[in-house]
């Protein structure tokens, strides 16, 4: 286990904008990198069922952190069923659970490394949420996907990052596919999601051809859910996300090696999905 936490209050990460500015990517208490590195103990088995956990003044010393940290990180790990308090005994590592609960790494987002994972992560799952959706969405769940993307344009003419926005459109997204369990999952990742997404908004902010882009990706996406076309609703879908990690190359926010998408690291290109002969629109259910 590691000696002590290096004290960081928060995460930072090199935006550009014609000149440096150091922004604000992901706030991260100690208690989650403490408990973080609990968790690695036990998984490692530097930490063995049944032993006793080092006292509070112990695991205080060890990390150089305050007793109030040591007692939320504890807490986060006991609550992930790790650990199991004895009375006037202690605090004891437990079997894991059979049924893990869902959870990243509280580091997720300290690095525009992670932010580019968070970007691919969201290739793999909106793509098929989006092919999904043209199969099975109603008449009153494409409506609201319209009145989403809408939502999103007047947040970003009235001068607002739009993020909540453009959450709330991808949800809608979620909900069109008729499984309940894409917005549980959608519901969990908008943690992680936040942040990187004032990242993409922040840099196209910056830019009005890439807002334009923006504008007409999601028009796409929409377009090709409303003709109940998965396949173009998948291929606008993933399009759209590549793109939006090209716009971060493009806008010096990432490196051209750092891009996880083949596609984002070359020059931009017209949208396929444009290009393609629009097919007549079948009735929403």
């Amino acid at each position: 286990m590691a000696d002590k936490l290096k004290p960081m209050a928060a995460s930072r990460v090199r935006a550009s904008s014609g000149a440096n500015q150091t922004r604000l990517l992901a706030g991260e208490r100690l208690s989650d990198r403490l408990a973080a590195e609990l968790i690695q103990g036990i998984e490692r088995g530097d930490l063995q069922e049944g032993q006793r956990l080092p006292t509070e003044a112990q695991l205080s010393a060890t990390h150089g952190v305050s007793r109030s940290v040591v007692r939320e990180a504890v807490q986060h790990v006991r609550a992930r069923g790790l650990l199991r308090s004895r009375q006037g005994s202690g605090v004891f590592v437990t079997a894991a659970p059979s049924h893990q609960p869902l959870a990243f790494d509280a580091t997720v987002l300290e690095s525009m490394d992670a932010v580019v994972q968070v970007m691919e992560l969201r290739r793999v799952l909106e793509g098929e949420m989006a092919a999904l959706a043209a199969q099975r969405c109603t008449r009153a769940q494409l409506a609201d996907l319209r009145r989403a993307v809408k939502a999103i344009d007047e947040a970003t003419a009235s001068g607002h990052d739009g993020v909540r926005q453009d959450l709330a459109f991808h949800r809608a997204i979620g909900q069109g596919t008729g499984n309940p369990q894409f917005s549980l999952l959608l519901a969990f990742l908008e943690q992680y999601l936040m942040e990187a997404m004032r990242v993409t908004k922040g840099n196209e902010a910056r830019h009005a051809e890439f807002m334009q882009q923006v504008r007409e990706e999601h028009r796409q996406i929409v377009d090709a859910v409303a003709s109940r076309d998965p396949q173009a609703a998948r291929a606008a879908a993933i399009e759209h996300l590549c793109r939006g990690e090209q716009r971060l190359i493009q806008g010096g926010v990432i490196a051209p090696s750092a891009a996880r998408s083949p596609a984002a690291a070359q020059p931009a290109k017209r949208s396929r999905t444009s290009a393609m002969p629009k097919k007549a629109a079948k009735p929403a259910r």
